[in-house]
């Protein structure tokens, strides 16, 4: 289903994501603003995953 993989390439991306915050962190002198938008564009994507399980179901 388009759907399904719509949601695994949402993942992915979160993932992806998810190790560059975490790659941030462990700069001595990590950006605050770069660490605040990383989140922000990985909260956009559970958001949108979510909504598509919800049309899913």
């Amino acid at each position: 289903m388009a759907v399904e993989a719509r949601i695994r390439e949402l993942g992915s991306r979160h993932q992806s994501l998810e190790l560059a915050i975490q790659e941030e962190l462990r700069r001595p002198a990590s950006d605050d603003l770069k660490l605040k938008e990383l989140k922000r564009q990985k909260l956009k994507l559970k958001e949108e995953m979510e909504a598509l399980r919800e049309q899913m179901h």
